[in-house]
């Protein structure tokens, strides 16, 4: 267990600037002043491992030119909030896999390309995987995925495939005998399912890195933009459109909207959730305003219950860091 850091003083109103700056500069991640303690606590934490003394110091260690680049994928690993569990926010998911998936199939013979964009320790894309071969589709021959994150730490632990039992808060028994091995206190994902995954380390702000992912079917980004600013969300969606085959679909969570930050998708009402599609040339745009105005109503339906899943998740996530506080 790391010590509490005792002498090092406070993080002073110019330095949490400065941090922020920086930050968001390089990966989009936005603290307001209602984040201070998080990001300061959580540097501070990186630190001690360094024995730095200062903010200061440690700000200009992540700016050198020499040492910055590792040391700054290591701070974004402290600054990341990766809560998330299988089977999480289901109903977009289903529409995948029973709708979107079946309608690129009447139209082309090659595999779907999926795209888990913030995957954090994997739980989405194994959880595709795991609804496709339910649907009865077969990795590799009918749908393809890729996931990406930005933290190391995460990937390390999605191409691993082990998981303890929070990862299971909201999956049933069925999907765990069937697709995972139990060792050691923790449950592993079968091979079979491990290996039609393709993970990769991406910046979603990092235009030129993400260009070498090819061009999508499907978009999931889901609970990921949340902790952008607005001005860092619309060049990610921006990136996303460009990034998807015209008539390609983005899910997002079910608190997320593109309003006020694209007019480059329409809104699909699907049988099992709202999703937002990408339009062919030559395709009617719409009423932005009549789509926005159903996007609303959709979504005013379903606020008691986001609301309910938000303050479950904040639950989650302070338990994660006192957990990390532990480890």
């Amino acid at each position: 267990m790391i010590s509490a850091l005792r002498d090092i003083p406070p993080m002073t109103d110019s330095e949490f600037r400065m941090f922020c700056e920086l930050i968001r500069n390089h990966c989009g991640l936005h603290f307001g002043p209602e984040s201070r303690f998080l990001l300061e606590k959580r540097i501070a934490r990186r630190m001690n491992e360094l024995e730095i003394g200062s903010y200061a110091a440690y700000h200009y260690l992540l700016r050198s030119e020499r040492d910055g680049g590792e040391e700054m994928a290591n701070a974004v690993d402290e600054l990341t909030t990766n809560e998330t569990y299988f089977f999480r926010e289901l109903s977009p998911l289903r529409a995948l896999v029973n709708e979107i998936v079946p309608e690129f199939q009447q139209r082309t013979s090659r595999p779907v390309t999926i795209w888990s964009a913030g995957c954090s320790s994997g739980e989405e894309p194994y959880t595709v995987l795991m609804l496709a071969r339910e649907a009865g589709l077969e990795p590799g021959r009918d749908i393809h995925v890729y996931a990406s994150d930005i933290s190391r730490r995460m990937l390390h632990k999605a191409r691993r495939g082990v998981y303890r039992e929070a990862s299971f808060r909201d999956t049933e028994s069925y999907y765990r005998e069937k697709y995972f091995v139990e060792k050691d206190g923790s449950h592993c994902i079968r091979d079979e399912l491990k290996r039609h995954v393709d993970f990769i380390h991406l910046n979603l702000v990092d235009r030129q890195k993400i260009a070498i992912l090819g061009t999508m079917d499907v978009i999931l980004c889901r609970n990921v933009i949340i902790y952008f600013d607005v001005e860092t969300k619309r060049g990610v969606v921006q990136t996303f459109h460009e990034k998807l085959h015209p008539g390609g679909y983005l899910l997002m969570g079910h608190s997320e909207s593109l309003l006020n930050l694209s007019n480059d998708f329409e809104l699909r009402h699907l049988s099992n959730d709202m999703v937002y599609r990408r339009p062919t040339p030559g395709e009617e745009s719409g009423d932005r305003w009549h789509t926005a105005a159903q996007s609303a109503i959709g979504r005013f339906d379903r606020d008691e219950d986001a609301r309910g899943r938000f303050d479950r998740d904040e639950d989650a996530i302070g338990r994660f860091d006192r957990d990390e506080e532990k480890s």
